[in-house]
Formats: structure tokens, sequence, C-alpha cells
């Protein structure tokens, strides 16, 4: 896999956003804080971008029958794709993607935590701020925290492409362009950069 599929998903996702209808849901709740009601709008639009994608997407209400157990969630991942062709019973997800709702820095540590666990090819980790300055400083902490914990060595070893999509309150007039900004990890230098 190449290293252009973070932002490939990416451009499919600001097209998925500006026609799907839950994009107005999920403005409405980013501008309110209603963080539960952006969770699962989100959910929908994340599921569909990965339907673009020609994946198929395993998510509360989207149940997938790809692997030999069905289920709307795999691995206590929020959302997790999978290549449907071929006919491997077992199949690794392509994307593991978790959709963080708290205002702590921590629970976002701990999603990209989780992702960064998951062998895929693409993981992503959503999460909102009120201020986009905050997003900032949030992708400094993660890459302080979670970065530097793994040694080079095996940070290098990760494989795949990680992404941070950081949704901002204060951006929602320009929805979603300027609302979310998309921040990519690269294992050399073992620090989030902007795409």
């Amino acid at each position: 896999m190449s290293n252009a599929l973070a932002p490939m998903w990416y451009e499919k996702f600001m097209e998925t956003v500006q026609r799907h209808e839950s994009s107005p849901l999920l403005k409405d709740s980013a501008i309110r804080g209603q963080l539960g009601n952006w969770t699962t709008a989100l959910t929908g639009v994340v599921c569909s971008t990965c339907e673009a994608m020609g994946w198929k997407a395993a998510a509360k209400g989207n149940r997938s029958t790809l692997l030999p157990i069905a289920r709307q969630e795999y691995l206590a991942l929020d959302v997790v794709a999978f290549e449907p062709a071929g006919d491997r019973r077992w199949r690794f997800p392509i994307a593991a993607i978790e959709l963080e709702n708290k205002r702590e820095d921590d629970f976002v540590a701990y999603s990209l935590w989780k992702v960064l666990c998951t062998r895929a090819d693409l993981r992503i980790v959503f999460c909102y701020r009120k201020d986009s300055a905050k997003g900032v400083t949030l992708v400094r902490h993660l890459s302080e925290q979670v970065a530097t914990a793994m040694e080079i060595q095996k940070r290098s070893q990760i494989g795949g492409e990680t992404m941070l999509i950081v949704g901002s309150k204060n951006e929602s007039a320009t929805f979603p362009y300027g609302f979310f900004k998309e921040w990519q990890f690269d294992t050399n230098l073992g620090r989030f950069g902007r795409v």
C-alpha cells in the first residue's frame, strides 16, 4: 500500500461530508457542543466515505458480515473498514478509525494509542475542540506523549498511515473547509505535521 491512502481518504471524506444527509446535524452539533450527536452524525459520514473508497465499514448502526462473526463494532473501535474482495474469511482491516468526543486530551491520546496498536493500512482519529488553537496544542501533546512513548525502531515498523483530524467549533462558518484540519503522523520524525 502506497503512502497516498491518507490523502485519498481525506479528499473522499471532504466530498462526502459536503453532500451527506448527516452533515447538517454534524455541523449543528459541533456548534452547540453536543458531542454525542456529533459522533453519531460523524459515524454516518465516515462509513459513507469508506463505502465511497470501495470498502465495507463496520460501526454502530452499520453491521458487517465480511468476517465469520458479523458485528457492528470490531476490536472496540468506532469504525473498522475492510476491502470486500477476495475469499479470506478472516481479513485484516484496511482502516481503523476512532471518533473521540471527549474533551480531555488523554482520551484522545488513548484513541490514538488504540489505533496505533491496530494492524491496518490507515489509522484515523477524529476529535473536536472548541478553538482551533486548542487543536494545535492537542496535536503537540499527542506527538510528545504517545509518539515518543515508542522507541524509534518500533515507531519505524508501524507501517501504514496515521491521521488525526480535528474539528473546531470556532471554524464552523467555513464548514467543512477550515472546520476539519488534518494532520499526518511522520514515523521518521515521531510527530504529526499538517498535510
